[in-house]
C-alpha cells in the first residue's frame, strides 16, 4: 500500500506585509516553483469555473495580471480559451512557468510590472487578475482608510487595465476585499467601465468583481468612488480568513 503524500510545506512568509509588495521577495519564494505545486490564491480554478466561464469566450485574447506560479492560465487553456498571455514582476517565476508548461507553447509568460504594462492599448478582451492588487495594497497600516500611496498604486494598475481593453473588453478581479473596500477603488468613471460583484465559497466568501469597458457605472457606485480617500463605515459583520488560507497578510488587506 502506498504511503500518503506528504503535503506541500508552507510558503515562507515575509517579516512584515509590507514584503509582499516586493519583488525580492517574490523571487526569493518562487525559486524551485518549476518543480513545485502551484499555490492558489482565493481557490483554484473549480471553486470559481462557474462564475467566470460564463464571462468567456473561446476566441478572447486573455492577459492575467501577476500570475505567480497558479494553474489558473494553463486551467484556461484546458477550459477552452488558449489565447492567454501571463504576466509577472518575479522574472524567476516566469523563467519557472516557461520551464513547467513548456509542453504548451500557446501559452505566453512575461515578466512585466502590471503598473506599466508595455504591450499597446487595446490589446486584450479580457484582464484577470487574482490576488494582484491585495498583495500591491499589503501593509497599509488602516484598512479604512487607503494611504495616498495605495490609492496611487491601484489607480496605476488600473488605468494599464483600462488602457488595454478593447471596447466592449472585461475586467475580472477576484480578491478577498469586500464592496465596502473594493468598490471605490474600481468606481472611478475615468476608467470608461461598469462593475457588478459576485461571491464564491463556502465558510467564507471571497468576491469576484467584473467590469465591462464601455458600459457605465450607477450614480451610487460613482458616489462611492469619489469617497476614495474617506473611510467607509465598518460592516455590520467582518470575517478576515479562510481556514484554508495560511498566508498572513489576508487578515491585513481587506481594502
Amino acid at each position: 500500500m502506498a504511503s500518503p503524500r506528504a503535503p506541500e510545506p508552507l510558503p515562507e512568509l515575509p517579516d512584515q506585509n509590507c514584503g509582499y509588495r516586493e519583488v525580492q521577495y517574490w523571487d526569493q519564494r518562487y525559486r524551485g516553483a518549476a518543480d513545485s505545486a502551484p499555490y492558489e490564491w482565493f481557490g483554484d480554478f473549480s471553486s470559481f469555473r462557474a462564475l467566470l466561464e460564463p464571462e468567456l469566450r473561446p476566441e478572447d485574447r486573455i492577459l492575467v495580471l501577476g500570475c505567480g506560479n497558479s494553474a489558473l492560465s494553463y486551467e484556461l487553456f484546458l477550459g477552452g480559451f488558449p489565447d492567454v498571455t501571463s504576466v509577472d514582476y518575479s522574472s524567476v517565476v516566469v523563467a519557472a512557468m516557461r520551464a513547467r508548461y513548456a509542453h504548451v507553447p500557446q501559452l505566453r509568460w512575461e515578466t512585466m510590472d502590471v503598473r506599466a504594462l508595455s504591450f499597446p492599448s487595446g490589446s486584450f478582451d479580457v484582464v484577470l487578475e487574482k490576488g494582484t492588487l491585495d498583495a500591491l495594497l499589503a501593509g497599509e497600516r488602516d484598512p479604512w482608510t487607503v494611504s495616498s500611496e495605495g490609492v496611487h498604486t491601484v489607480d496605476q494598475v488600473l488605468s494599464e487595465v483600462s488602457r488595454v481593453l478593447v471596447p466592449g473588453g472585461r475586467f475580472i478581479s477576484l480578491t478577498s476585499a469586500a464592496p465596502h473596500f473594493r468598490t471605490r477603488h474600481y468606481a472611478q468613471a475615468r476608467y470608461g467601465w461598469s462593475l457588478r460583484h459576485a461571491t464564491y465559497g463556502n465558510s467564507f466568501h471571497f468576491h469576484l468583481y467584473f467590469m465591462n469597458k464601455g458600459k457605465e457605472l450607477s450614480v451610487a457606485q460613482l458616489a462611492l468612488g469619489t469617497q476614495i480617500l474617506s473611510p467607509p463605515g465598518p460592516p455590520t459583520s467582518s470575517c478576515f480568513l479562510q481556514d484554508s488560507d495560511h498566508e498572513d497578510f489576508l487578515s491585513a488587506i481587506q481594502l
